[in-house]
């Protein structure tokens, strides 16, 4: 997999219509810039793979914005930031 090959582990993931959230470990040496970028290729990839519509549904044929996220998770345990992640895709 994509994360495999950067030495990544995506621990939690879940997301809404509009984006997604993705609990990572990953080593210090690899920039956070350079992994979301590899992973937004690759995903976007495969999505247009499997999902054919997708090809023709955004005007400037990209799935991902340019922008992106990324906070540390301080002193939050595992089992926290997971619960947190899966919470995501619940309406409140």
């Amino acid at each position: 997999s994509a994360a495999a090959k950067l030495e990544c582990e995506i621990i939690e993931m879940d997301g809404e219509q509009d984006h997604v959230h993705l609990l990572i470990a990953y080593p210090l040496k690899l920039g956070v810039s350079v992994m979301v970028n590899n992973l937004k290729s690759v995903s976007s990839r495969l999505l247009r793979q499997q999902n054919t519509h997708l090809r023709m549904q955004s005007k400037t044929g990209l799935l991902w914005s340019r922008s992106y996220f990324a906070c540390s998770a301080g002193g939050a345990t595992i089992e926290t930031l997971k619960a947190y992640v899966l919470r995501q895709n619940t309406p409140e």
